[in-house]
């Protein structure tokens, strides 16, 4: 989708990611290798008594199916950043969901423009767990 045919408030919904624990605890020994991702009796010790996801890890689950999506196709030229922020634990066996809606547009030249993409991401009680805000430069027609 070019540029041009983007509008605020556009929304895609993005099929849901789950949690593997065994896939959780390989991510974390190879990138985030804390005791409170990969050691199951230390995280019982923990407040929140179990295992957590790394964040980046959660993240990249929702954003592997955000990219399903394709939500520009053949006229995306490139990411230029992302936020993530984080405001719950995601469990092993969680299940994620969300939507991508289009919050900003700001076109660049005649060629280009720069969309913000918004994630807001659920748990599968709907607690509000990660938002992801991002800027891709995307073709004009």
């Amino acid at each position: 989708m070019y540029f041009d045919e983007l509008e605020i408030g556009m929304k895609k919904e993005i099929p849901p990611a789950f949690i593997e624990k065994e896939e959780m605890i390989d991510f974390a020994r190879k990138y985030d290798n804390i005791p409170l991702h990969t050691d199951e009796e230390y995280a019982k010790t923990t407040r929140f008594g179990k295992l957590i996801a790394p964040g980046v890890m959660s993240f990249m689950s929702v954003w592997a199916k955000y990219l399903e999506v394709d939500f520009f196709g053949e006229e995306l030229i490139a990411g230029m950043s992302t936020k993530i922020e984080w405001f719950r634990p995601v469990f092993s066996e969680d299940t994620l969901t969300s939507d991508a809606v289009v919050t900003n547009l700001t076109r660049k030249n005649e060629r280009s423009g720069i969309v913000e993409i918004t994630l807001n991401i659920y748990n599968q009680n709907g607690e509000f767990v990660m938002k992801d805000v991002t800027e891709a430069l995307v073709k004009c027609k």
